[in-house]
């Protein structure tokens, strides 16, 4: 990676400003994940402040944020969808209960198995992934089509030179100075210098319209493109046969780009309608992050599932989902922080960190959440190391919500994909583009498709799971070849087979292929000192090897079996017959392995 993420060590002040810089940050992206998963966007930010908080006071990795990510919402939308916001909750709080009984199974260090390349893979495809997210904030709301369109003409070029000016500043700034994070300086420069433009050109050309777009804009570009497509779903549905109208909204829906998600609300209470509220059919749209103190979702909706085995039955799978892509996503985010402050988190702790956060969460109306690659590279990039920037992110994020959201929804979306942007630059790792040639080609192969799932299916979770598959199948592939076994005749007419390399279900085959029982003598050794045993596929091949010998008269010895081969063997039962005699050259002991 380029060189943006210093060595630095903590201090108050660093976290403190480094966590306002996240905050910022965090408003649009939990706005946008928010609609994605077909709630409202209070919700999500409501989300991002508990995940946050109890994250980073009790997770197992300072420094890193977390939030409600686009991983978790590409799950929800499918329960919002078809069940309705209500069972989102209970599933959340399942989630995380699911969470924490992993963490305190202590399996959160089978993230060790996850190899190199599919390491490699995730961040290069993750960068592409933020990159292109960005393009969504060059969108606006064309009225007179009812549509999302990109920006053209001056608006586009204002929007460029913005974010080439914020990407300069995070650049260049820490040459000269570190004692404001380079992107929180950018961003304050760049809102002064948008809320000018825009001030200018609403005088000069007599409209309401911004130049360059703000936190607000997009929330109500959001809101519009959301009426609009209700607005077609309605229209749609009205002339659909009946039986149709679940399949035509979706169809609708998904034309339009939009998440379904108000026609599952329905009347839920005032944290979904403070946020977005549709003033009239014509598109008139107002949109605020404002909202209260977030209240438990058993008192805020009237309507909430029964807690019995069919509810159980339906959100079982989506809890268990949620929970297997928030940990995965977590502990890949633990690991490439780790490897980017040279310090070391504490996986297990993170697994029952993330549970409770989700939890909490879920009992107040939130939609679950994970870490986030993007925000804790910002937050590590402008010097956040302690649990105290995690916890100024979480909190100013509320204040945001309290107090502060006219000033929030100023900022312009520029200088936050600008943000991105650098994020992108950083993440990816750009010497693997040099590695090609160096690497062997099953994990270039490996290293692409983690890449190319990732960036095609938005999916890390499952892209990471492929991965560390595909890598397991080569390793086995390759490790088959490597059994072998050096031949010699001792001086009491013994022959012996000194194995080398594994006994697994992969070198089954070549292991059964070194041995002539017909041609050997009436007393073979087997001599285990360089291999090992590893699964009970190495157990039935030494019972039929064994089996071959027996039914010609001839005796087999097995020496030097290891304490775990032994296990094995032990473990086997009456699977395995075989005689182990007394010999002075290998002090073997007469037992049956059983």
């Amino acid at each position: 990676m380029l060189n943006f993420f210093r060595t630095r060590t903590a201090t108050a002040k660093d976290d403190l400003l480094s966590g306002l810089t996240v905050a910022l940050a965090l408003v649009p992206e939990a706005i946008a994940f928010a609609f994605v998963a077909g709630v409202s966007p209070i919700i999500g930010l409501y989300s991002a402040f508990f995940i946050g908080l109890i994250t980073a006071a009790f997770g197992g990795r300072p420094g890193m944020i977390s939030g409600a990510t686009g991983a978790m919402a590409v799950v929800i939308v499918a329960l919002v969808a078809t069940q309705g916001v209500e069972y989102l909750f209970p599933t959340v709080v399942l989630c995380g209960i699911i969470q924490v009984l992993i963490g305190a199974a202590r399996l959160g260090k089978l993230i060790r198995l996850v190899p190199h390349p599919v390491m490699l893979g995730f961040v290069n495809g993750l960068a592409i992934v933020i990159f292109t997210a960005q393009f969504g904030s060059f969108q606006a709301f064309d009225r007179a089509n009812s549509q999302l369109t990109y920006l053209s003409g001056t608006p586009l070029v204002v929007m460029l030179l913005l974010i080439g000016l914020t990407m300069g500043i995070i650049w260049l700034l820490p040459k000269f100075t570190k004692a404001i994070p380079s992107s929180l300086a950018a961003i304050l420069t760049v809102t002064f210098l948008s809320l000018a433009i825009n001030q200018w050109t609403q005088t000069d050309a007599q409209s309401d319209e911004n130049m360059v777009a703000t936190v607000g804009d997009m929330l109500t570009t959001q809101a519009r493109a959301k009426a609009a497509a209700q607005k077609n779903v309605a229209a749609i549905d009205s002339e659909a046969p009946a039986g149709a109208s679940l399949e035509v909204t979706m169809v609708a829906m998904a034309q339009a780009e939009i998440a379904p998600s108000d026609a599952a609300l329905g009347d839920a209470g005032a944290a979904d309608t403070s946020s977005v509220n549709v003033d009239d059919g014509q598109g008139e749209v107002s949109a605020s992050i404002s909202g209260g103190l977030p209240r438990l979702f058993f008192l805020e909706y009237d309507a909430i599932p029964p807690m019995n085995f069919k509810t159980l039955w339906i959100i079982f799978p989506f809890a268990i989902t949620l929970a297997g892509v928030g940990l995965i996503e977590s502990l890949m985010t633990l690991t490439l922080i780790d490897e980017i402050t040279e310090t070391r988190g504490r996986g297990n702790r993170e697994c029952i960190g993330q549970g409770a956060a989700n939890i909490v969460c879920g009992m107040f109306g939130g939609m679950g959440g994970c870490a986030m690659i993007g925000q804790s590279l910002i937050n590590v990039n402008s010097g956040g190391r302690g649990r105290l920037s995690g916890i100024t992110a979480a909190v100013c994020l509320l204040m945001f919500i309290l107090f502060l959201s006219p000033l929030i929804e100023k900022i312009p979306m520029a200088a936050l994909v600008g943000v991105m942007f650098m994020v992108v630059i950083g993440t990816f790792e750009w010497a693997s583009l040099k590695m090609f040639r160096r690497m062997p080609l099953s994990d270039v192969i490996v290293m692409l498709l983690v890449a190319g799932y990732t960036v095609v299916m938005h999916d890390l979770a499952t892209a990471v799971i492929l991965g560390v598959i595909v890598s397991a199948l080569v390793f086995a592939w390759k490790h088959a070849a490597n059994l072998g076994a050096d031949i010699t005749i001792n001086e009491f007419g013994s022959k012996i087979y000194q194995l080398h390399g594994p006994l697994f279900f992969a070198s089954v085959s070549s292991f059964k292929d070194l041995f002539d029982p017909a041609s050997d003598p009436d007393d073979v050794v087997i001599d285990f000192y360089y291999t090992r045993v590893y699964d009970q596929s190495g157990l039935e091949a030494i019972s039929g090897l064994t089996e071959k010998y027996d039914s010609l008269g001839k005796r087999l010895h097995l020496t030097h079996l290891s304490a775990e081969c032994r296990q094995l063997l032990d473990r086997a039962g009456d699977f395995v017959e075989v005689n182990v005699s007394e010999d002075p050259q290998y002090h073997l002991a007469t037992d049956r392995l059983a």
